[in-house]
């Protein structure tokens, strides 16, 4: 069974496979599109619309509809649809399971075996809610990858025999990243990543949504339009519109109508440029941020700039980087590469996983990679390519525990891994000293950086997963306690804690502070009771 791409994105997502002759295409949805709005409308108790219908419906009904739901992943929130609670994961498994139905419609076969694309710089909490999502919609998740790296996969599929180092230049409907990867042979090795998951092109379209607002409230200061979320929800619909058409055309006219006012604007795309230009430069500041650390590592040069996501195709996104930073970067089938890039490295794992022992290094006899080049339709040399492909990705955040040097100092928090170490990592065994004497437990918190830096401040990092270490005897002030960390190359982690005088120990296979696995299975029922449709 062939496994699938998908680009689960904030405002489009997509689906794409590999063809009969070996290359990744996009299945197309329902209506014949290539990408699908990522929307959910909860049309009734039992019956949920996915895509442009639900997008259309949101100034009908826009109490019903959900939308940008992809920057909520990995929080704690609840939203209620017709008496009935649902979370980031489940309404994510809704549009899962439009694009795996509308999929197997155009392929012709189930779509059950899966590998979701993440933000680079998603952490441990939103990778982890990302695969309750796919399994929450019935599917078999393979892998999480992310997306900067999906699109190098696909490049490197275009550009094969050359050794390369790439900048992309990601920016979404929703987060944005820049990633600098070498490609070497058959390896993709991430060298550094940076980026924000709530900065995309829906930023720009709320800039014009508020300028058509203020223009029509200057006009019609009586009307109360600012208060009508039906008139609100269009304007944030004509906004996205906007934007696209001004990547184009230099200045585009706009009508607006409300309680029978009516209001023209010429919206030109310089005043566009002019009114998201802090936008703008919040990703170049975080592209600098990148350049710098990728020099440190000991690139001094970028082979290519490759833009990824819809938003990137904005004029000013590559005069910016030409004028800044020299670049002359290129379009790289912007609001697909990520789709097709899953859809490569799902058939690299799975001649992986179907060559003897799964061992990548060790060298397959001709009759298993026969066998594996019949059953995935490929050429037997192509099988052989696929086993070495060898994919390095970094750790996207800094990684610890919560400590404090003395009883009367103040906590911080020490990290163990580092923003963008090369994973697997498998950082030194620190140890950690008990606080009082007679102390019979000690509890280990793993915290996660949360802001754009790594910071040692409690407030520039979130807590993501505790154990407790009971049942010891009364032990004396400053009694050793050594912790480990460990983080696997699909950016799981496992955290190891021994106190050393009674070798009593502690694994954390990091208990996610989001649904437990009896709430995935049950918001998996939840969701399979419901009719979805395009």
């Amino acid at each position: 069974m062939a496994t699938y791409g998908i680009d689960l994105g904030t405002t489009y997502s997509c689906v794409a496979h590999i063809d009969d002759v070996g290359r990744p295409a996009i299945a197309k949805n329902a209506i014949g599109e290539d990408t699908t709005p990522s929307v959910v409308f909860f049309e009734t108790p039992d019956n949920v619309v996915v895509g442009r219908d639900a997008k259309s419906s949101a100034k009908i009904s826009p109490n019903l509809v959900v939308s940008l739901i992809k920057r909520e992943m990995g929080n704690q929130v609840s939203l209620t649809f017709h008496g009935q609670e649902h979370t980031p994961e489940s309404i994510s498994a809704f549009i899962l399971r439009e694009l795996a139905r509308a999929a197997a419609e155009h392929t012709g076969e189930p779509v059950k075996d899966v590998v979701i694309t993440v933000p680079a710089y998603f952490g441990v909490t939103q990778r982890e809610a990302t695969r309750n999502a796919g399994v929450i919609a019935g599917l078999n998740v393979i892998d999480i990858v992310p997306e900067p790296v999906a699109a190098a996969l696909h490049y490197q599929a275009l550009n094969t025999g050359e050794d390369k180092t790439i900048l992309v230049y990601d920016l979404g409907g929703g987060t944005f990243d820049t990633t600098v990867i070498r490609l070497s042979g058959s390896e993709v090795r991430v060298v550094c990543t940076d980026g924000d998951h709530h900065l995309g092109g829906a930023d720009w379209d709320e800039k014009v949504a508020n300028h058509l607002l203020d223009a029509f409230v200057a006009e019609h200061p009586d009307a109360d339009a600012g208060d009508n979320e039906d008139f609100l929800q269009g304007l944030a619909n004509d906004a996205e519109s906007l934007k696209k058409t001004l990547s184009s055309t230099v200045s585009r006219r706009h009508n607006m109508q409300f309680a029978g006012e009516a209001t023209t604007v010429t919206l030109t795309r310089d005043e566009f440029e002019q009114a998201t230009a802090e936008l703008l430069e919040r990703t170049f500041e975080i592209t600098a941020r990148t350049i710098e650390l990728a020099r440190s590592k000991g690139v001094h040069g970028f082979d290519e700039v490759l833009l990824v996501g819809g938003a990137s195709r904005m004029p000013a996104v590559a005069a910016g980087l030409r004028q800044r930073f020299d670049f002359e970067p290129r379009m790289h089938d912007p609001d697909l590469a990520v789709a097709k890039g899953a859809a490569m490295f799902g058939l690299i794992q799975s001649v992986k996983i179907a060559l003897p022992d799964g061992d990548d290094d060790a060298p397959a006899g001709d009759l298993a990679v026969a066998a594996v080049a019949d059953q995935l339709g490929l050429a037997p040399e192509q099988v052989r390519r696929l086993a070495d492909q060898q994919v390095v990705t970094v750790s996207p955040r800094a990684f610890g525990v919560r400590t404090r040097k003395q009883p009367s100092d103040d906590e911080f928090i020490d990290h163990l891994i580092n923003a963008n170490d090369p994973l697997p990592a498998t950082p030194p065994t620190k140890q950690y000293y008990t606080r009082y004497d007679g102390q019979v437990a000690i509890r280990i918190e793993v915290w996660e950086q949360a802001g754009a830096v790594a910071s040692e401040s409690l407030h520039d990092n979130e807590k993501i997963g505790e154990g407790l270490i009971t049942g010891l005897p009364p032990l004396p002030r400053n009694s050793p306690l050594d912790v480990s960390f460990r983080m696997e190359r699909n950016g799981s982690l496992r955290v190891h804690a021994v106190e050393l005088s009674t070798r009593k120990d502690l694994t954390i296979e990091l208990e996610i502070e989001g649904l437990s696995g009896e709430q995935v299975e049950q918001a998996r029922d939840a969701v399979a009771r419901y009719t979805v449709g395009g």
